[in-house]
């Protein structure tokens, strides 16, 4: 204890205070948190209803409404709906390459058969479809339809990107390839298998005169398309 120090009970020592009205740091980060909040809740809100009402239904006082917003606060974010729907499809795709880059790697994949592995990825190429068909056909035309170049580039680059290290999964679990090349071949055949759903699930507008030329359910379509993709590859599929 140095000499000048008295024992007993020791004061704490006295921190600044600091007047919100002052210092605006103390307010700033509440409201960049509200901020980002609320516009988590609009993207969400507009996926939702571009889903729902596809790109000529999606309104800007109809997204207001389904997040609770007023018109005007959405205007002072977007000054249209384009620049909107391009925010809310890039940051699907954005999401959907991250989950691509930090779920299964290419050592996870290596453990698993092909033909397992093929059928896993096709089942969920088609619930995925099935779950959220709306919104990829209205994203799908809205990305063809813009006249704004960068949005498209910034599409088709993040499509590829997810697309290539899909590829790379699956050439890590396809040791034996019938083909000269294996890359081509894999992405050739599941160009087949995720046109063929574009195809019988996003666009087909009269199902029912085609019922008797296609699978009969969704699990004998998911095999179908299984063996068709391991076929090409010359890959071997249970009987």
């Amino acid at each position: 204890m140095p000499p000048s120090a008295k024992p007993g009970k020791r004061k704490a020592a006295k921190r600044p205070s600091r007047n919100r009205a002052k210092d605006p740091s103390l307010a700033f980060e509440p409201r960049q948190a509200r901020s980002r909040e609320s516009e988590r809740k609009l993207l969400k809100a507009a996926a939702e209803v571009l889903g729902q009402h596809g790109v000529e239904g999606t309104t800007i006082p109809r997204i207001a409404a389904h997040a609770g917003l007023t018109p005007g606060s959405i205007y002072r974010r977007f000054p249209d709906k384009e620049v909107l729907l391009e925010t809310v499809i890039l940051g699907i795709l954005e999401r959907q390459d991250e989950r691509m880059r930090t779920g299964l790697t290419t050592e996870m994949a290596g453990q698993i058969p092909l033909p397992v592995f093929s059928e896993n990825l096709i089942n969920s190429l088609l619930v995925s479809y099935r779950a959220n068909a709306g919104l990829m056909r209205a994203m799908q035309q809205f990305a063809r339809a813009s006249a704004n170049p960068v949005f498209r580039h910034k599409v088709a680059r993040l499509e590829v990107r997810t697309y290539e290290r899909l590829i790379d999964l699956f050439l890590a679990t396809a040791k034996n390839i019938d083909h000269p090349q294996p890359r081509i071949a894999l992405s050739l055949g599941l160009m087949m298998v995720i046109s063929t759903l574009h195809e019988l699930v996003l666009h087909m507008w009269e199902p029912k005169a085609w019922k008797t030329l296609l699978p009969p359910d969704d699990q004998a379509l998911r095999r179908e398309l299984t063996r068709a993709f391991l076929r090409y590859l010359g890959a071997p599929w249970p009987p």
